[in-house]
């Protein structure tokens, strides 16, 4: 599978990268790349974009 990060993500290591086939979509942290992931459906991935684009969730500070 191949992963990709963001171009928005900087030095830091402080994001998360995308993979997935077949209409799943896996996320997983850069720094903990052999960690667990988050699996989606492709229906659920585009209705979580929505909600992070039009800000629905909290910024953790």
């Amino acid at each position: 599978m191949t992963w990709k990060k963001s171009s928005y993500s900087g030095q830091t290591g402080s994001c998360v990268e995308v993979g997935g086939s077949s209409g799943i979509v896996r996320v997983r942290d850069t720094k903990d790349r052999a960690g667990s992931t988050l699996t989606f459906g492709q229906h659920s991935w585009v209705a979580f974009l929505r909600a992070v684009k039009n800000q629905r969730f909290a910024r953790a500070l």
